[in-house]
């Protein structure tokens, strides 16, 4: 089935803005909350069921297109040395905490969490659950480079835990791949699917990246097939953002080799199309789902989340995050650890949590975070239910955001009526750029190169 939205439509509001993985976004954390701030929204931590990320930054190899934070190098002794101090950074957590906490979902992101070797991920998995109780319905997902993992690797992730894998592919096409050094096959990935269903993971997770450099339509129409091939349960597919004066490593990408804005939308909207046609459910932004898995029912039963994993089934709580540049949110803070591992390491040293910036949430955020969240989750505000959970009057409070909608109004993005604000189903392609009338911090003039394009 065709989607609701046409090209001319997307490159209308193909703005720059957040992804809004947080409210506030993190560029607007401050070095004034430390690790003392930290420790005290540790201590009156939710009783409720954690989310616990681990950020493994090691990669053997760059991939041109990355803007993660990460160590590139081939020597895995280093990830002995990170795993010591991961140790000390969960014991002063949990000095704060309180032992045996329950744990309802875990995520092992990076860098290439594949890069630390069995032991190590065993070692990993060890140490949380002898601080954590970890349930048997939570969620125990990894990221996974397909070129670092083998069907004995993955019986191994199994074993130890792990019941969800997302791996990375972006393109299949071997022109494109190797233009931002990350080759693997086709047939690699496909087989490793395989294997990994046979093992017994239920929710399989492909990301692709749609812009890359060399892509066209055509190519990227072909990835896409090929994608469908494998059946993943679940498909993310992100538009490359050529930032090089922000990100080392896109500064080996030739900018003559980029595609057009146009193609760029042209692939957006084969993506839309193809996975439509394929059975998929539009999540929202870049995520697709089958009708069966758990994000889909989420989503129809209106308990979508969002976190700095993306979308999420695991109710709205605390995620402590562990590990060199990894954000946190605990109640009404956010927190970042020390973005280099000298000062990760430097912090831990002195018996100090490696926390260097983040931002305790007055009032209006907490409303703002709200109303930001319902649209980018649900795509649905009642202001009855709002104005009852946070004591205000929707429409006076939101005055000037709800008149800035009427250019979307007239594009048929939203509809506002005297009860509530609904994205329609047009809408949801561009739902950021709805979630955007209502962050009280972005100046569009100066932010327009802080963030990436919606689409």
């Amino acid at each position: 089935m065709p989607h609701p939205i046409t090209a001319d439509e997307l490159a209308r509001f193909d703005i720059s803005g957040p992804r809004y993985t947080s409210y506030p976004t993190a560029d607007r954390f401050v070095e004034a909350f430390t690790a003392t701030d930290y420790e005290s929204a540790l201590r009156v931590c939710s009783p409720a069921p954690l989310s616990l990320y681990v950020h493994v930054p090691f990669c053997e190899s760059v991939c041109y297109y990355c803007a993660c934070n990460k160590v590139v190098t081939k020597h895995h002794s280093k990830a002995k040395r990170y795993l010591q101090y991961l140790e000390r950074e969960l014991a002063l957590v949990v000095a704060q905490v309180g032992q045996g906490h329950a744990v309802s979902q875990l995520h092992f992101g990076g860098g290439t969490p594949t890069f630390l070797n069995d032991d190590e991920l065993r070692q990993c998995m060890a140490m949380l659950r002898a601080h954590f109780n970890c349930l048997p319905t939570g969620e125990y997902a990894i990221e996974v480079d397909p070129r670092t993992v083998s069907a004995q690797r993955l019986q191994a992730l199994w074993d130890m835990g792990f019941n969800r894998l997302s791996f990375g592919v972006q393109d299949f096409d071997p022109q494109v791949q190797v233009a931002v050094h990350r080759v693997q096959p086709f047939e690699q990935v496909q087989a490793l699917v395989e294997q990994a269903r046979t093992i017994g993971f239920g929710a399989i997770n492909v990301d692709l990246i749609y812009g890359l450099p060399l892509q066209t339509p055509h190519s990227f129409a072909t990835t896409l097939t090929q994608v469908q091939t494998i059946k993943p349960e679940r498909i993310a597919v992100y538009g490359y953002a050529h930032l090089p004066s922000r990100f080392k490593p896109q500064r080996r990408i030739h900018a003559a080799e980029l595609p057009s804005a146009s193609d760029k939308l042209r692939m957006l909207s084969l993506a839309l199309d193809m996975l439509g046609d394929a059975g998929y459910d539009y999540i929202g932004m870049d995520h697709f789902a089958l009708p069966t898995d758990a994000l889909s029912v989420a989503k129809r039963q209106g308990r979508l989340h969002r976190n700095f994993q993306g979308y999420s089934t695991q109710p709205d709580c605390d995620v402590i995050a562990l590990g060199v540049s990894a954000i946190g949110r605990v109640g009404s803070t956010y927190s970042q650890n020390a973005k280099t591992l000298e000062a990760y390491y430097d912090a831990l040293d002195s018996n100090e949590l490696p926390v260097v910036r983040g931002m305790r949430l007055s009032r209006e955020d907490v409303v703002r975070r709200a109303a930001i969240m319902a649209i980018m989750c649900n795509g649905r505000i009642e202001f009855e239910d709002f104005n009852t959970a946070y004591v205000v009057d929707f429409q006076s409070y939101f005055a000037k955001e709800l008149d800035s909608l009427h250019e979307l109004q007239a594009a048929g993005m939203v509809v506002c009526n005297a009860q509530s604000l609904q994205v329609t189903a047009k809408g949801w392609y561009v739902v950021r750029v709805v979630a955007m009338a209502f962050d009280g911090y972005l100046d569009f003039a100066r932010d327009s190169e802080r963030f990436s394009r919606v689409l």
